[in-house]
């Protein structure tokens, strides 16, 4: 794994996240030498979903009202069906996604959570892959959608599910250590 240290990164989530789509990239990022904060419109704390029931609750660092993507480095988007469909109806979550990407910040979407690129006009002409039940939304916002563990277009990187971790995460330190991707097509 990249050695990233010194460097910021959020990880952008409410109730309902994946359990572990969460929770690794935070260890392995941190691992890694990363200052990781949890980003959430709830404070206090959020709760996952690990696999069929509720899981176990996280604490939040930061409230999504308190930050700016000035503040960070890159930005992880875990997964779960329930987190990504209620952050991609949240106007501000939007915004702040949208301004990592506008500034060429390395983004990573897990799962789900490519609904999110696919909200924000990110996943539009870019390959992509993410649980398969969304397979046909990132096709029609326009993305390549590839059946892989990793997949990496110009610093947005998206991986299909937990299995996918080790992949993610390392892909993800990767992108973090090479910094903004200035050659970045628009949206």
């Amino acid at each position: 794994m990249h050695d990233i240290t010194g460097k910021k990164v959020a990880i952008l989530a409410t109730n309902g996240f994946e359990q572990s789509e969460l929770e690794e990239p935070l260890k392995q990022l941190r691992g890694a030498g990363a200052e990781v904060h949890v980003v959430s419109p709830e404070e206090g704390a959020i709760r996952g979903w690990d696999k069929k029931d509720w899981g176990r609750e996280v604490p939040v660092d930061r409230k999504l009202d308190g930050v700016s993507a000035d503040d960070y480095d890159a930005l992880v988007l875990p997964g779960g069906q329930i987190n990504p469909d209620i952050l991609r109806a949240n106007d501000k979550a939007l915004a702040f996604v949208r301004a990592f990407f506008e500034q060429k910040k390395p983004i990573g979407a897990i799962c789900h959570a490519p609904w999110l690129l696919v909200e924000t006009g990110i996943a539009k002409g870019r390959d992509m892959t993410s649980y398969k039940s969304i397979k046909t939304d990132v096709v029609n916002a326009g993305a390549n959608w590839l059946d892989e563990e990793v997949v990496v277009d110009e610093g947005i990187v998206t991986s299909r599910n937990p299995g996918d971790l080790p992949a993610f995460c390392a892909k993800m330190a990767e992108e973090i250590s090479e910094g903004r991707h200035t050659q970045r097509h628009a949206a």
